[in-house]
Order: structure tokens, then sequence, then C-alpha cells
């Protein structure tokens, strides 16, 4: 994603665009991540198994969520969100139509605020629809990874960590090595802290 003709640090696509890929910030220039994960569990936050269809998560809903969770921030965390979508993962039309997802202002307040360096969700495609932002189908997307070089992780998992009350874990993951990809498949590991 990019914006205005550049993609995070200000490479131009007529410049490091290849035939084969990016030339430049591939997925194989991504490092393993080994950091502080933190659930925010957003559901759960509000006594519901699952968020409506296309609700929009607020800054409001994660400062919630982490107050009764009694979990704070850290610069360099991975933040995971969950809203429950995960449960209807086995029926596919049911988990695609619609999603629940995050509203720019709440991605904002993860990285801006809560100094996140990875940020990801249960969901399909981390916000929701209809776009916020007039013009811009996938303002999240152009905003993280654009403008703040920040890491989208997508269809996560969250539900053993949600039952389990599991808030704060050791994150472990690394990327497949797709030369010049702007995705590639991660298969993240989370340790409990206790």
């Amino acid at each position: 994603f990019g914006l205005d003709g550049k993609i995070w640090n200000g490479f131009r696509a007529d410049q490091h665009l290849g035939d084969r890929g990016w030339n430049v910030t591939g997925a194989e220039k991504l490092p393993p991540i080994v950091a502080r994960g933190v659930l925010i569990d957003v559901a759960a936050a509000k006594g519901v198994d699952m968020l409506a269809d296309n609700y929009r998560v607020t800054r409001a809903d994660l400062q919630q969520a982490l107050k009764a969770q009694q979990v704070s921030l850290e610069k360099g965390d991975v933040v995971l969100i969950r809203t429950g979508r995960m449960r209807d993962y086995e029926k596919a039309q049911a988990y695609m139509a619609n999603p629940p997802g995050m509203s720019l202002d709440a991605a904002k307040f993860l990285v801006e605020e809560g100094g996140a360096m990875v940020v990801g969700a249960d969901n399909l495609s981390f916000e929701t629809f209809p776009s916020e932002v007039e013009g811009n189908y996938l303002p999240l997307h152009t905003y993280l990874l654009a403008m703040q070089g920040a890491p989208i992780l997508e269809l996560v998992n969250l539900e053993g960590l949600s039952r389990d009350r599991v808030y704060q874990f050791a994150f472990i993951g690394a990327s497949l090595k797709f030369r010049g990809a702007d995705a590639a498949p991660i298969r993240p590991i989370a340790l409990p802290i206790r």
C-alpha cells in the first residue's frame, strides 16, 4: 500500500518496483519478530462472543478493554485485537461478510500513543467497511503501512488466548521469505507470561 506514489520509507514504484516485485522492502527483508504481545479482547470487554457485523472498534473500546484487562501498551508491542469473528472461520461466507474492524482513530491510538510496532486482528482485513475516509477504500492499510511502517497481521486465531484470559505473552513469528512480495504468511506463536 502506498500514498502519493510512495510506500514506506519514501520508495517509489517507478524506481523500485521490478518485474518480479519490489527491489526494496520485499517480504524477504522482514526480520523475525520477537516481542511482547498484547491481546486486546474487545468482544469480551463488551460482554459478547463476537462484535456485530460492520462494528467499527473505537479508541474508547480499546481503552475500555485494556482497563478491564489491567494491561498497558508499551513501545514495541505486537498488539492483536479480538473481535470474536474467528468463531465463524469455518463458515467462509459468514466469516467474510461484513466483518467488524478498527476505526482509523483506533489504529492511530495503537501506533501513535500505544507504540505498537505490529498490529493485527482476527478478522479478514483489520478494518471494516464502508471506508470512513472518502476516496480511500482501505484507509487503515494506507495509514499503517505507507505512513507508519507498521505491519498488519490478519486472520489471527485469538480464541485460545481469549478463553484462557492471556493478555500478555511473548510473541514469536517470522514470515515466509517471498522475494519482492508485499505480503507473506506468518505463523505466530504466543508464549504466556506468568
